[in-house]
């Protein structure tokens, strides 16, 4: 699966959410569908997103968060992105890659 243009059809037709903090909103509110984090995306958040919302599917990519924000079309870094709703992509087919 090419992720860059998953991602691009996801922000064209899903709802996403970017950042460490919309990330946990959305897991707390039981929005979040998959959670992808970028290859440098700190393992201190990622352990305690995975202790606390064990349901969500996470994702890390391999792409560090400067990439993944140019992924994203975004003029800023991007170390979280949360998919709330996958639009017409495929990205909802992603498994899960952490311990």
């Amino acid at each position: 699966m090419d992720l860059n243009r998953q991602l691009k059809n996801a922000i064209a037709t899903g709802s996403l959410r970017f950042g460490q903090r919309q990330a946990l909103d959305a897991c707390a509110r039981g929005e979040a569908k998959i959670v992808i984090f970028a290859a440098n995306c700190p393992t201190d958040f990622t352990d305690e997103l995975h202790a606390n919302h064990p349901e969500v599917t996470k994702f890390r990519a391999g792409l560090v968060n400067r990439e993944l924000g140019i992924a994203c079309s975004k003029p800023f870094s991007v170390s979280t992105i949360t998919i709330v709703d996958a639009g017409e992509s495929d990205l909802l087919q992603l498994e899960t890659n952490l311990e």
